[in-house]
């Protein structure tokens, strides 16, 4: 199913001329440094593509033939290709090995024996002389520190020799499915008899996979072929499909790609059966706002809510399907941590439901939406991107698209933070309302302070900012608060601390003014009435509850000026 799905996005964009899809037989890479010829195969100069992009230097992306297949082997690329294979310089590699791989660089030209618009780089790289002449360029010298990627131009030409008309005419035939053979068997995703692909296109731009790229079908040692077939004969998918559905996988994964998003240690792409708006607003729903354009995820999560509630969907996005595709790195494999398949319209309103799950007050300077990673780095050690548990983003990710119940472990990561930092963050608070908010099918957690909610553990968490509220106002500059010494204990085993912090409170009251003291009593005496007592212990739930009700309470007091309905002493 996500190899077909694939396919059939590959099949749309390439109906598209405008999509800039690699078509069979291609496929799109940057390639940094151009050689540059006259006719008769005389070096010209050696030409620089790149270009600075936000501070990084940016090779100029090209329409090259489609790369081979590496491992341990010698396979050369034609036409372009790194600098040991192309020109036969050394870079990092051994002398003897280099030399093995520009022979077959030079071997590979052979194919193109009817292409007469490769004879100048047949004439230059016959000379004895080549590289003492590439070395006096002064950006041969980048080109070889990097073993950068290489092709062949000539100097009166707008584009590299790979895209002269003999060379592509030669190429696109090529890339042609083959005529009947015996070798030919049914293609699990087209369903045709065709000559099965033995190895598949590498699959570039999952974070964390190497340079060179892994794979989703790979048969690389004995125990997993079967019935004595060898490698992409286990799973036989015909040469055009896996070029398709690599390709369509290579072009969602690109550099500037929007239609993916990192998801911890996964790689997320999505795209829909036809063209759709969620399709081009999923990463504003879930990404990192753009520094440029800051608000569009806001305007976009507020179109996507409108709709939902509005009902204004078109016929088509009831039944135009949409899929998130999870990938995570494996050694040179790549894994999928998660699939999912639904309508445009099922999965807006799932969005706008995790949308309004998370909708909890806050202050003026906190955004109203939160990216996904920003959420999920919340959970995280240090705040650091890699100390994201890579099984709890898939499952949260799941989760969103499914409509169902988070996981535990998101409860658990969050509390966790809380405790060793103790800071009862925006982020953190709106992941522990969604999980209660979808966990629970009683009553739902409101977004700013609930005072007609008599749950304990949500009391206990008011009770606790107001006693900290109090400590603030009568020791004004104090560096540490009771949150920092006690929140631990308070969120889990109550009726160990709270006794004393009602004492402790009596001295502090003590340093405040009459109107304050009146203001803080009631607040108090509002908030006790709900309970009996101080419980032994709180659940895990319990104490979600118990940070909620302390931010509430919190918000309470910083939202909004303060004008008790006080009588003043007479």
């Amino acid at each position: 199913m996500i190899l077909q799905a694939l396919k059939e996005y590959y099949d749309r964009k390439a109906a598209d001329p405008d999509s800039g899809i690699a078509p069979l037989g291609w496929e799109r890479k940057e390639i940094p440094f151009l050689i540059v010829l006259n006719k008769d195969g005389s070096l010209v100069r050696v030409e620089d593509t790149q270009e600075l992009v936000k501070r990084k230097k940016r090779a100029k992306t090209f329409l090259v033939p489609q790369s081979v297949k590496r491992s341990s082997g010698v396979a050369a690329n034609l036409l372009w290709d790194n600098v040991e294979y192309a020109t036969g310089v050394v870079c990092k590699g051994k002398v003897d090995r280099v030399a093995v791989q520009h022979a077959a660089f030079v071997e590979r030209l052979s194919e193109l024996s009817d292409c007469s618009s490769i004879e100048p780089v047949r004439a230059f790289l016959s000379k004895s002389d080549f590289r003492e002449q590439l070395a006096k360029c002064p950006e041969w010298n980048e080109a070889v520190e990097g073993c950068a990627f290489v092709a062949f131009k000539l100097v009166e030409a707008s584009y590299p020799i790979f895209n002269a008309a003999d060379v592509k005419e030669y190429i696109d035939g090529a890339a042609q499915p083959k005529s009947m053979e015996p070798s030919q068997t049914v293609c699990l995703v087209s369903g045709k008899r065709v000559v099965v692909a033995k190895l598949h296109p590498a699959v570039k731009g999952v974070q964390g996979t190497n340079t060179t790229g892994g794979n989703i079908v790979s048969f690389n040692f004995p125990a997993a072929c079967s019935f004595g077939k060898a490698q992409g004969e286990n799973a036989p998918i015909g040469e055009e499909s896996a070029f398709k559905y690599a390709t369509a996988l290579n072009s969602l994964l690109g550099k500037d790609s929007r239609q993916k998003i990192q998801v911890g240690d996964a790689t997320a792409v999505f795209w829909s059966e036809q063209n759709s708006v969620l399709e081009d607003e999923f990463l504003d729903l879930f990404g990192e706002p753009a520094k440029d354009n800051p608000d569009k995820g806001i305007a976009a999560v507020q179109r996507l809510l409108t709709s939902v509630k509005t009902g204004g969907f078109s016929p088509t996005e009831e039944t135009t399907r949409f899929y998130v595709l999870g990938l995570a790195p494996n050694s040179a494999r790549i894994s999928v941590r998660f699939w999912h398949v639904g309508t445009v319209a099922e999965m807006e309103g799932r969005f706008a439901d995790w949308f309004e799950d998370l909708r909890i007050a806050h202050g003026v300077k906190d955004k109203e939406h939160l990216s996904l990673w920003r959420l999920l780095i919340s959970t995280a050690t240090q705040g650091k991107t890699e100390n994201i548990n890579p099984n709890l983003s898939g499952s949260v990710m799941r989760s969103i698209l499914s409509g169902s119940p988070l996981p535990d472990t998101l409860l658990s990561a969050v509390l966790v933070r809380i405790k060793a930092e103790r800071e009862i963050s925006y982020p953190r608070v709106k992941l522990l309302k969604a999980y209660l908010n979808r966990k629970s099918k009683e009553r739902k957690i409101t977004v700013s302070l609930d005072k007609e909610n008599a749950n304990v553990a949500y009391c206990l968490g008011r009770l606790f900012a107001t006693l900290e509220k109090i400590q603030e106002e009568a020791n004004p500059g104090i560096n540490a608060t009771i949150r920092d010494k006690f929140y631990a204990s308070a969120s889990s085993a109550p009726n160990t601390v709270f006794g004393n912090l009602m004492r402790l409170k009596n001295h502090h009251l003590a340093k405040l003014p009459q109107s304050r003291v009146i203001y803080f009593e009631r607040l108090l005496g509002e908030v006790i009435s709900k309970f009996v007592s101080f419980p032994a212990h709180l659940s895990l739930d319990e104490q979600g509850l118990f940070a909620i009700g302390y931010y509430h309470q919190r918000q309470d007091f910083f939202t909004k000026k303060e004008k008790p309905d006080i009588v003043a002493a007479e």
